[in-house]
């Protein structure tokens, strides 16, 4: 369907497009090379953390960043099941078991009085995640991490520039993974990083990404005999693909800014309508609108009624605990009855930096209409 209003458009210029055209032209380098490093570099310093490293997706960068961890066969890992789901599938990737949490209400993140509930002697690890560019209580969930000897990993893929005071969604955790996909803060079509303070786990996660292999130069441009010392995989990041997001780093404050902007003209337009519900935030968080997302009246009714007039929304996100593979498979039985009321009364409108205000009138005069608050 081509849809009048979409949900999601990405934000490019020239500058872009350039970058990209500048790196395919250089004929060498397109796998690896300085683009990468520098992209890494400067993700680690807007971040504030010592070391990133750039993965070919947010999953991979999560799996490498769990094996670096140690965890593997018989630990538990505490996700939300209100998240993609490759937050949750990510723990089996390396043995582990995903454990389910609920939700609180404001941020939508895990519910820290939960997750303690869920805490048991094989739980090596909690994942929370940081919903739709808002950050998650993060701060309770660190102190329970510390106060129980646990490693706390933040799945920060929608929430790049998001902070809690002066202090930025992605170093809280003792590491964070980033998505770079295509409807994401700052993307590059596809992509990801893992950002963390921790040295040994950014040398293990080097390994990891590239077949185990303990690289002392760059393994294309040299005829040095190079070892394996570990079980590794191809995650890595393209060179061309880093050029992208070089560009679009030096936009994220732009970015940012527009996508707040927006959501400030939504969210005062929406206050007004009876049918629609908006989260009250902590005064010291710092949203960065990966999503619009708001609970609605009547979601499903109202999904098919912006649809029929063009517009796309769409249900970010349908709890995993329920999927067919968690249920049917792997015999999942989950008492989450926030996250099974969010879930079923969310809905993510189009939303997108640039989106024009004509198109967000469009949207609201529709709403509007549904409700019968014209």
């Amino acid at each position: 369907m081509t849809w009048k209003i979409p949900l999601f458009k990405m934000y490019w210029d020239e500058d872009d497009v350039t970058s990209v055209s500048d790196a395919i032209r250089s004929g060498m380098n397109w796998a690896v090379g300085e683009n990468v490093s520098k992209f890494e570099e400067e993700i680690a310093d807007y971040i504030g953390t010592k070391y990133c490293l750039t993965f070919n997706s947010g999953t991979s960068a999560t799996h490498a960043a769990l094996i670096a961890h140690g965890i593997g066969k018989d630990d538990e890992v505490i996700v939300p099941s209100f998240t993609f789901i490759s937050t949750a599938n990510s723990p089996q990737f390396v043995g582990a078991k995903p454990i389910f949490a609920d939700i609180e209400e404001k941020t939508f993140g895990l519910d820290p009085e939960d997750v303690v509930e869920k805490i048991s002697p094989k739980t090596k690890a909690i994942m929370p995640v940081h919903y739709g560019g808002c950050p998650c209580l993060i701060r309770e969930l660190r102190e329970i991490a510390d106060d129980n000897n646990l490693i706390l990993i933040e799945d920060a893929a929608e929430a790049f520039g998001a902070a809690i005071g002066d202090k930025k969604v992605g170093t809280f955790g003792d590491s964070a993974m980033l998505s770079f996909c295509q409807n994401k803060v700052l993307t590059t079509g596809e992509g990801g990083a893992i950002v963390t303070d921790s040295r040994d786990l950014y040398e293990k996660m080097k390994l990891i990404r590239s077949h185990g292999r303990l690289e002392t130069a760059d393994y294309f441009s040299t005829n040095a005999v190079m070892d394996y010392v570990t079980l590794g995989y191809n995650f890595r990041m393209s060179n061309i693909t880093a050029a992208l997001g070089l560009s679009q780093l030096r936009k994220a404050e732009k970015i940012i800014s527009m996508r707040r902007s927006d959501a400030e003209y939504y969210l005062n337009r929406l206050s007004q309508i009876s049918g629609i519900e908006i989260p009250d935030l902590p005064d010291d968080y710092y949203h960065v609108y990966q999503l619009f997302s708001v609970i609605a009246k009547e979601r499903d009714s109202l999904i098919k009624f912006l649809e029929d007039k063009g517009i796309m929304s769409k249900i970010y996100f349908t709890p995993v605990h329920k999927t067919h593979f968690y249920q049917s498979k792997l015999k999942y039985k989950c008492e989450l009855p926030v996250t099974d009321r969010i879930s079923e009364n969310i809905i993510s409108l189009p939303f997108y930096p640039g989106i024009s205000r004509d198109d967000i009138d469009r949207v609201i005069s529709s709403i509007k209409e549904f409700y019968g608050d014209d």
